[in-house]
């Protein structure tokens, strides 16, 4: 299925304005704010933290299906996507992060 097919699938991130991703350290790592361009990694990452409780190498496994034709452009091109960058980044080192959700 197509990304923006996959997108329909998965739950409302109306009430989201962030959502951070915290590295073992307590750092923040990375923030995806819920803004256009930015919006469908939100909805992914979302989806992936209510499911397994953090973004961990099965997360991240998901998330590269769900984000489908994208995985191999961001594969073919490191840098262009980086929401996915950090999907293959988690499956590599096994290093996920915790998820803290920042609502309006």
């Amino acid at each position: 299925m197509a990304f923006a097919d996959n997108l329909k699938q998965l739950p409302s991130i109306a009430h989201l304005v962030e959502l951070r991703l915290i590295d073992a350290t307590g750092a923040v790592a990375a923030t995806i704010a819920n803004q256009p361009g930015k919006a469908g990694s939100l909805a992914v990452y979302n989806a992936l933290a209510a499911k397994h409780g953090a973004i961990n190498v099965a997360a991240a496994q998901q998330g590269l299906e769900i984000f489908a034709e994208h995985t191999a452009d961001a594969r073919a091109n490191p840098g262009k996507h980086p929401n996915i960058d950090r999907l293959l980044e988690v499956i590599a080192s096994g290093q996920g992060y915790s998820v803290k959700l920042i609502e309006a």
